[in-house]
């Protein structure tokens, strides 16, 4: 197999990393390796990918990476994670020809014209608008953003850093959140309670409202717990006895997911679709009541009717990073034919 038919790609991130050495004949469905690595075990990214591709016993030349992070000029500093991750470097150390590096939501984006009705869960139906903005909100460890324009031949998918943006509360029940979060940061952003960074916090919040609510064997578990965001999420789904404060914590992020959902799409005018992405929404689809959740996302005074004929969907694809970091890796590699008609 020639060196320019085969890519690595991975999907970067601060709990996680995803590889994938894959040819472009047969693509992300028969991988010729696949792994899933913890980011935190590793000093630096190279080193990771190098253990990697060692194990795999194979040479590969071309490598196209989304990271979890601001990219500029091929090189990022990852929100969650202290690495700093540079396409040159990775190049000169690891032998690559070439290197190419994007945010990874602008990899979800570009992984969006491609997905099909199966990959996707509808909790508003709305109508599309061909050639419209489309927008992508993603909470996985932290809160990711981005965007497609459509620039009269394809979409282009545009990276933001809207999860840092300040935090607002939607419902009354959720005023004292922020007040209560400036207590301990001086920064209180929609990343801080819409991720798995935030759903610990929001838990806290309620805690401390209602003490009595947290049975000492919970405290216990989630107090050894270097991540408390899984048992949370786990306890709220539980079908039987589900703990109320994890209950609470998870209703809150919902509310909050469906709000800035809404104030992404007037932010963009993303008339062409939201897109809900990221690995903790999917988890939660058996808790989401749709009617409240298109209701939410809808309140916003005077331009609610609008946002009622906006499309929500949730995407459910657990590969589409990956698709759309390999969409970018290939169209690097070989320049894209004839530009396609607007989905």
């Amino acid at each position: 197999m020639r060196e320019s038919d085969v890519l690595l790609i991975g999907d970067i991130g601060g709990t996680k990393t995803d590889l994938l050495v894959v040819s472009k004949a047969a693509g992300l469905a028969q991988p010729l390796a696949r792994a899933r690595l913890k980011s935190a075990e590793y000093p630096n990214l190279q080193t990771l990918l190098g253990e990697f591709l060692r194990t795999a016993g194979l040479s590969v030349r071309h490598a196209c990476l989304d990271v979890a992070g601001p990219v500029i000029n091929g090189r990022a500093q990852l929100t969650n994670l202290p690495w700093e991750v540079d396409g040159a470097t990775l190049r000169a150390e690891l032998a690559f020809t070439s290197v190419d590096i994007l945010n990874d939501l602008a990899a979800v984006a570009h992984a969006i014209p491609t997905l099909q009705a199966t990959d996707l869960k509808t909790l508003n139906a709305g109508e599309d608008t061909p050639g419209a903005t489309k927008a992508i909100i993603a909470p996985g460890t932290g809160l990711g953003e981005a965007f497609l324009v459509w620039d009269g031949a394809r979409y282009l998918a545009q990276p933001s850093e809207g999860g840092h943006a300040d935090f607002a509360a939607p419902t009354p029940e959720l005023t004292g959140l922020a007040p209560y979060l400036r207590g301990r940061y001086d920064h209180v952003s929609y990343e801080m309670v819409c991720s798995g960074i935030g759903i610990p916090h929001l838990y806290d919040f309620f805690r401390d409202q209602d003490g009595a609510q947290e049975s000492p064997a919970f405290a216990a578990r989630l107090a050894a717990s270097p991540d408390r965001t899984p048992l949370i999420l786990e306890a709220a789904l539980r079908p039987d006895t589900p703990n109320p404060l994890c209950s609470a914590a998870v209703d809150a992020f919902l509310t909050i997911l469906a709000a800035e959902a809404g104030n992404l799409a007037l932010k963009v005018f993303a008339l062409g679709g939201i897109y809900i992405a990221g690995g903790i929404p999917p988890r939660l689809l058996p808790l989401i009541d749709r009617a409240r959740f298109a209701q939410t996302f809808c309140a916003k005074g005077r331009f609610a009717k609008l946002l009622t004929q906006i499309p929500v969907h949730m995407v459910v694809n657990p590969d589409a990073t990956l698709m759309g970091t390999a969409a970018y890796g290939w169209a690097r590699m070989h320049r894209s034919p004839t530009p396609p008609s607007p989905p």
